[in-house]
Parts: structure tokens; sequence; C-alpha cells
């Protein structure tokens, strides 16, 4: 006899909730998408590096890229979105098919820095677009310091705790093959490092290194990881 109330029956052994893969994608376009209105793609002048020398850095906001800096945080905040609900989803699926290890709750405490850094980096960025922030040149320097501190290791790092917290129960529960968890935590382990981007400039490419193939992994994790239980 079976319990009506057992999720296996209630749910028909099929987790509910939105693809994490098709989500993942969405997340992924509208970062993409971000990046244009600040690259040579349409311009002249890319976003700055903290690394370029103060005057560059304090020129490019002083000239006429509001509009697109502007354009540029609106795509980011709203890609923050899409990250949170896929953070969520992909912890609500692995609880789903039983594990009650602490990865789920690492992968939500990461996911949810993760969003809320690209997020709060995207607002800092909108008022520094705003006509007549970057005429204070130390303010200007400031916001763009916090820019990137919040947008780089303050998203990659925690985005490494999102990867490792999905991949170790993954791999022990065999949810997802192994080649993508052990890359998922090679990847995890890279944004970790990326902390030392704010001690050592010589790291800052560790932040590309775990950003962009991590949005090709969440991808390939949000459809691999299985809807229905086996």
């Amino acid at each position: 006899m079976t319990d009506s109330n057992d999720p296996k029956v209630a749910n028909g052994g099929t987790h509910r909730g939105p693809n994490p893969g098709a989500v993942a994608a969405v997340f992924t376009l509208l970062f993409l998408a971000s990046l244009v209105p600040v690259t040579l793609l349409v311009g002249e002048s890319h976003f700055p590096s903290p690394l370029q020398p103060p005057d560059e850095v304090v020129a490019y906001f002083r000239g006429d890229v509001g509009a697109r800096l502007r354009a540029c945080a609106f795509l980011q905040f709203s890609a923050a979105i899409p990250l949170g609900i896929l953070s969520a989803t992909m912890v609500s699926r692995l609880r789903f098919h039983g594990t009650s290890a602490a990865g789920p709750s690492i992968a939500w405490f990461g996911g949810l820095m993760a969003s809320a850094a690209m997020a709060l980096s995207a607002l800092f960025q909108w008022s520094l677009a705003q006509p007549g922030i970057a005429d204070d040149a130390a303010l200007a320097r400031g916001l763009h310091f916090m820019i990137f501190a919040i947008g780089g290791p303050g998203y990659t790092v925690p985005l490494g705790l999102l990867l490792a917290g999905i991949c170790v129960p993954a791999l022990v529960m065999r949810l997802l093959p192994r080649w993508l968890a052990v890359s998922g935590l090679v990847l995890g382990a890279i944004g970790e490092l990326s902390a030392l981007s704010l001690l050592v400039p010589g790291a800052l490419f560790l932040i590309p290194l775990t950003r962009f193939p991590g949005f090709v992994w969440l991808i390939v994790a949000g459809f691999k990881l299985p809807r229905a239980r086996s």
C-alpha cells in the first residue's frame, strides 16, 4: 500500500520546477548581451580595467558613454535574477534526489551571494553612469573599484561555491557524468583562487577563467541533472 503523502507518489517521481538548463541559458545570454555596449563592438573604447592609469579610467567615464553604461547595468542586473532562480532550482533538484549532505546548502549560499554581487555591481555601475558623477575623479575611481571588486572576485568566489556545492553530491550520487562533475570542481577551485586578484594583480585572469567556462558548465549541468528519480 502506498502513502499519498510520499513525494514520489505526489510528484510522480518527477521534480517540479523550471528547467535549470534553460534558466542558465537565459542568464548567460543576458550577461553576454550586457558586454556588447561596453566593448569595441559599439565604440572606440571599452570598459576600463582597474590596472589602467587613473587618468584613462576617469577620461572614459567622462566621455559620452552614459547610455551604454546604463544599458550594460540594466542587463547585468536583469541577469542576476535568473542566476538566483537557477541556484534555487538546482538545489531543489539535488534535494529532490535525496541528498542530505551540506553540498546543496553550500551551493544555495554561493548562488545567492553570486546573484547579489552581480546585482550590486550593476547598481554601482548605473550610479557611475549618471551625469556629473565622473566630474569628481576620486568618486569615479572609487565606484570603478567597487564595480570591479564586487562584480569580479565578489562574484566568482561565491560562484565557485555554487559549482562545488552542486558537484560533490552529484558526483557521489552519480547524478551527473563524472567528467562534468570533476570539471565543475576544477572551476569551483579556480573561482576560490580568484580571490587572490585582490592582492596580486597578475591573478586577474582567474576571474574570466571562472566566469565564462562557468556559463557553459551551468547550462550543460542544468540539462544533464536528472528531473526524474531513478
